[in-house]
């Protein structure tokens, strides 16, 4: 052993494993710049993953699931129930509502609309149909006083019987008049019909009623009501008792249908025409 071991910091130095010489970095410094490299979203993915998850995370992360899950299912009801304007605006809640109410009204005007046009096709229809019946019931009264329809109803039969020949035209007249007074609607004498314009002539001991001549005995035909008819004729001083002064024979009957059968030829005016004034 020589003088420089025998130095204690020579012996110290010995007894030591061998030094790491100072030139040498550690580890993690030598990792350094690899790590001051990688950007801020690299170093957030390498801290996220691999995932570190514990058991209570996982409880937490099933709860918030669950939850998340029902609150879903809960909206997707509320939308389909109608409560899907529940998260509007009050302007746009307002509009829609002025909207609704809008269409309502017009569905409401169309309605009244159809209902008024139904309502008068039904009354035309109806008007139609009761105009054209009051022609026709018109007409067929205009035609019984003008004589060119057939009529039948209640009434009377009179005969008169001349064998004296002594019964004159204005004498058959005073009876047309008499009984139009009582309510004759429609008459006969002889199968000629006595309408408004009707005159009566006497013609070589006979007598003409428009022209058309007659023979004893007369008979008339009359439609009407029989209790004021017949009365009428019977009075005193009235057409039975002036014939039977000139010694003719007049007999009355009540009937419940006399025909009166007999036609007038319907004339057209030669100068008037129908004015709607």
């Amino acid at each position: 052993m020589n003088d420089q071991d025998q130095v204690p910091e020579n012996r110290l130095r010995k007894a030591l494993p061998e030094e790491v010489p100072a030139t040498e970095t550690p580890q993690p410094l030598a990792e350094e710049p690899a790590d001051a490299a990688l950007t801020g979203r690299q170093r957030l993915a390498n801290g996220l993953w691999p995932l570190r998850v514990t058991r209570a995370q996982l409880i937490v992360a099933l709860l918030l699931f669950g939850l998340g899950f029902g609150l879903a299912v809960q909206v997707a009801s509320n939308s389909d129930s109608g409560n899907a304007l529940r998260g509007a605006r009050q302007e746009d809640l307002v509009r829609i509502l002025d909207e609704l109410d809008d269409r309502s009204q017009r569905l409401e005007d169309e309605k009244q609309g159809l209902e008024k046009q139904r309502a008068e096709l039904e009354n035309s229809s109806d008007q139609a149909e009761e105009a054209r019946k009051q022609t026709v019931e018109k007409e067929r009264q205009l035609g019984i006083l003008a004589g060119t329809v057939a009529a039948q109803g209640p009434g009377i039969t009179m005969t008169i019987e001349d064998t004296k020949g002594t019964v004159e035209a204005d004498m058959l007249l005073d009876a047309i008049q008499e009984l139009r007074a009582a309510g004759a609607e429609a008459i006969q004498v002889n199968g000629v019909r006595v309408v408004a314009g009707t005159y009566l002539t006497d013609s070589d001991k006979s007598v003409s009623v428009d022209g058309n001549k007659i023979n004893a005995p007369f008979r008339f035909k009359v439609i009407g009501n029989p209790q004021d008819l017949e009365p009428a004729l019977n009075i005193p001083g009235g057409v039975v008792q002036t014939l039977e002064k000139e010694q003719a024979t007049v007999t009355v009957e009540r009937s419940d249908k006399i025909v009166v059968d007999a036609l007038r030829a319907a004339e057209q005016p030669d100068y008037a025409r129908s004015s709607s004034r």
